[in-house]
């Protein structure tokens, strides 16, 4: 039998879906020229009263911190336009949280190719040294 979502994870998934387009459309044009910020997850207080809004931020010599800030900064902005989107009797407070994640994964998987690659690289020089 299929799980039915809650309450809650409807309300965190149609915010999620508002917020990643607000953010995108409205706030960089806002702002003016940001790196990537992709919403990665949001979480929803049982009350509905509360959102923790995870993004993640893309770009080299990005400051996260930086760009969370911003992000704090407009979040009456980003309330007010998420306000008009969604049909709900109060929409919640926005709390921005960098997501960090992603990119460490990233950064993990790039070492264990490189550890993989020289590995490699030792079992090949062994090989022609038998030889």
């Amino acid at each position: 039998m299929a799980r039915e979502f809650s309450r809650t994870e409807r309300v965190g998934q149609q915010v999620h879906k508002e917020v990643a387009s607000i953010i995108q459309n409205e706030y960089k044009h806002r702002v003016g020229d940001l790196p990537l910020i992709t919403v990665s997850d949001v979480e929803v207080s049982r009350d509905l009263s509360y959102a923790k809004i995870y993004v993640t931020i893309y770009g080299e010599d990005v400051d996260g911190k930086a760009q969370i800030k911003q992000l704090d900064e407009a979040k009456g902005f980003i309330r007010s336009l998420l306000a008009k989107r969604i049909r709900m009797r109060a929409v919640p407070q926005l709390a921005f949280y960098e997501d960090k994640s992603i990119t460490e994964g990233m950064r993990i998987s790039n070492l264990v190719s490189e550890v993989v690659a020289k590995d490699e690289a030792r079992h090949q020089d062994d090989e022609d040294e038998q030889q």
